[in-house]
């Protein structure tokens, strides 16, 4: 995998399981915030889906599209697009109802110096919308990072570990959770919190962040030494997947790879298909962010795209020059500073 257009083609491309479960989904499926790092490939997904599965659905992608090709690439793929600022309250109310809702809007970096406007998108807008759709199903897009450090041989965090922020982005992280929960029970609105880290493209995410360390000779810094990843695509198929098991006492999934990855396994991977000597900084912290997604691995399966083949296709991008977006994960961060 070389071009956009074969990474495009691989990460939209339906599994059967997909096709069988969008068969029981009924209605139309909108997404909110579709500008995102994910929305793009989720609206793509989703429309390739529909299509192989010769249902009656639209697909509908809403963002503020102020910038860039987006709009019209999403318009020529079949998906319906509108143009809204989500917290403008008129045309939030001004969208159409739809029977399902991926809600993946929401801010982090920049958080610091300017952590009202995080908490306007993360933790004020959530309120809005689920008065807005109280009537459909509701995908919540939420973050592993509600949850605290964890030792790194205890296996990650589960669905009942209790949640414990760190740093205001993940603590509005978990307001968003909490005034979605408020209006399900309020409103009888079926909906599920989608606990992601960390998705992997091609073009960004962790082990491209490793890699490039890795590529330009650069020391890896091993503090935050362990790590959980899923494809993107995976994950975007399990979010829709996820539609059928929202419930009014909501849901809870995490959602990211079977895998405890080691940050120097990892370097010293790429270092060998890169034909890089690798050199690091710092040592392993005892606890690290990390998810166990064993409830969505029950449901849905397991990932298709597994952690090797992830690992050789990034390296690839790398020595040939693929596209790279400059969107951080920061997964290093460890005070919760964004």
């Amino acid at each position: 995998m070389q071009t956009i257009e074969e990474l495009d083609e691989i990460m939209t491309k339906p599994s059967p399981r997909l096709i069988n479960d969008l068969k029981q989904i009924s209605g139309d499926i909108m997404i909110l915030g579709v500008g995102g790092k994910m929305g793009p490939s989720l609206a793509k997904l989703t429309k390739r889906a529909i299509d192989e599965a010769a249902l009656e659905k639209k697909v509908i992608g809403v963002s503020r599209f102020s910038s860039g090709p987006l709009q019209k690439e999403l318009e020529s793929f079949g998906i319906k697009t509108i143009t809204a600022d989500l917290l403008n309250d008129k045309e939030l109310q001004a969208l159409p109802d739809v029977k399902n809702i991926i809600f993946m809007a929401g801010k982090k970096f920049g958080t610091m110096g300017n952590e009202h406007v995080t908490w306007g998108m993360n933790t004020y807008l959530p309120g809005r919308v689920a008065e807005k759709f109280s009537n459909s199903n509701i995908v919540v897009f939420s973050s592993g990072n509600i949850y605290p450090f964890v030792d790194i041989t205890k296996g990650g965090c589960t669905e009942h570990t209790p949640t414990n922020p760190i740093g205001e982005y993940a603590q509005s992280c978990l307001g968003r959770e909490r005034v979605f929960t408020h209006f399900a029970k309020k409103n009888n609105t079926p909906i599920l919190l989608y606990r992601l880290n960390y998705a992997i493209d091609m073009r960004y995410g962790v082990l491209l962040e490793v890699a490039k360390q890795v590529y330009e000779e650069k020391p890896v810094d091993l503090r935050t030494g362990h790590v959980n990843v899923i494809w993107q695509g995976d994950a975007n198929e399990f979010a829709l997947r996820s539609l059928l098991h929202c419930s009014t006492d909501p849901a809870i999934l995490n959602i990211t790879g079977p895998e405890t990855a080691s940050v120097r396994w990892l370097a010293e991977e790429f270092g060998r298909h890169l034909n890089k000597k690798v050199s690091f900084k710092n040592e392993e912290a005892p606890n690290a962010l990390l998810n166990n997604s064993g409830k969505a691995h029950k449901l849905f399966g397991y990932p298709s795209i597994p952690l090797q083949q992830m690992i050789e296709w990034t390296a690839k991008w790398l020595q040939h020059g693929g596209e790279i977006m400059e969107k951080p994960t920061h997964f290093q961060e460890r005070q919760g500073a964004f």
